[in-house]
């Protein structure tokens, strides 16, 4: 795609949403002078209420209008822009026709989703169609999974640069400060009530393999489970399940098969939550593993479903200004090699996770695929940001504040 053949470099989908204001507002200072941004939603007047509160030049960013459920609007609007970043959730509901349209018209393509069936949907109905436009279809591609894919990416680096052969157990232990929105909650909702709709969907998700390119081709290598019980570390440390690390450990692994296996057939990669040390610890981690195995049994189950939504946060609300910027995350990955050796991986940064954070992280993606295309992996059809930027975005993330770090441990 040549810059002159497309009105626009980038256009933020969902812009007036809450992850939508906050991912604008990066890119109005973060977007070197001259790339042509958008915003786009299904309200105008939303959108230029959100354009009117940008600094300097992002006042004058066009205003496009698409709804989700207009097809003949999605293709125009993909139709325009090199690439489209998306914030519009749950994607299980309003994501499809969003990739789809981007696929079709050889648009990249970035989004925040954290939901397994969604991009299971999206890799079955758009891989092959963006592999033949060259669209670049990136998932995932906020705190989830940035910091978990580009850890397991540098840490496969390094041991491969040592010849210490390929990666067989990993494991990344999780700290953060954040809140939770209504936006996420709303993602939890669509895939409980879809697994409602069809039992079978159970077993994709309970399959560590699920975002695999090709399920029959991966190694028997058993998986460390995301649901298990409260641990302890070498160090003293506690930990508790992790409630991202059934669908970022999955996107790792495809990353992996991607790359035809380039992290290790053996590789075992699992993710934790580190809770403390002493009583203080042991006690966060068994009520975090308590209040995670109950809030999924009554997301599940529709009456109590009803219930939860009466008190839960609603869609378009999240954490405010002061909790955001006090907000911060770290994950230390830990790795061994074929050979023995062992590695570490840091990856930290300022800023509610979910929100503060991710805005960069989509934000960054979404300018690498503008604008470094020529550095970029010259891969297309759905992917991770691994596979589809790398170390590209590996340094930009580095230039924006956060940390990523490897070395022998």
């Amino acid at each position: 795609m040549a810059a002159d053949e497309r009105a626009h470099d980038l256009v933020v989908y969902g812009a007036s949403g809450f992850v939508g204001r906050l991912l604008a507002a990066h890119l109005a200072t973060a977007a070197p002078a001259g790339t042509r941004v958008a915003l786009a939603g299904r309200s105008r007047e939303r959108l230029e209420a959100v354009r009117s509160g940008l600094p300097g030049a992002a006042r004058s960013w066009p205003v496009l209008v698409a709804d989700t459920g207009d097809d003949a609007a999605l293709a125009a609007l993909a139709a325009r822009t090199r690439v489209l970043a998306t914030t519009v959730g749950p994607y299980l509901r309003y994501g499809l026709p969003v990739v789809a349209a981007c696929a079709r018209a050889g648009t990249h393509y970035a989004d925040l989703s954290g939901e397994v069936l969604f991009v299971r949907q999206a890799i079955d109905r758009c891989d092959a169609v963006a592999r033949d436009t060259g669209a670049r279809l990136v998932h995932a591609a906020g705190y989830d999974s940035v910091p978990s894919d580009l850890a397991a990416l540098l840490l496969a680096d390094r041991a491969a640069a040592d010849g210490a052969g390929g990666l067989v157990d990993v494991q990344l232990v999780a700290t953060a400060r954040g809140g939770f929105s209504g936006g996420t909650i709303d993602s939890a909702r669509a895939q409980a009530e879809a697994v409602g709709r069809d039992r079978s969907l159970r077993r994709l998700l309970a399959d560590p393999f699920a975002l695999s390119p090709d399920r029959a081709a991966e190694p028997d290598t058993p998986q460390p489970s995301t649901a298990a019980p409260p641990g302890r570390l070498p160090d003293g440390r506690w930990t508790a399940p992790f409630v991202m690390a059934s669908f970022n450990t999955r996107v790792v692994r495809r990353s992996n098969a991607l790359q035809d296996w380039r992290y290790g057939r053996a590789l075992r990669y699992g993710e934790v939550m580190g809770t403390g040390r002493g009583l203080s610890g042991a006690a966060t981690a068994v009520g975090v593993t308590a209040a995670l195995a109950g809030a999924f049994g009554a997301m599940s189950f529709p009456p109590t479903r009803a219930v939860l939504d009466r008190v839960l946060p609603a869609p378009g609300t999240g954490p405010d200004e002061r909790a955001r910027e006090r907000g911060w995350f770290r994950s230390v990955v830990d790795a061994g090699a074929e050979d023995g050796r062992r590695y570490r991986a840091t990856v930290a940064g300022p800023g509610d996770p979910g929100y503060a954070a991710t805005a960069v992280m989509l934000g960054q993606a979404a300018l690498a695929l503008a604008l470094d295309g020529d550095r970029l992996p010259g891969r297309a059809g759905s992917l991770t940001p691994a596979t589809a930027l790398g170390g590209v975005l590996v340094d930009r993330l580095r230039a924006a504040g956060h940390t990523y770090e490897v070395g022998a441990a």
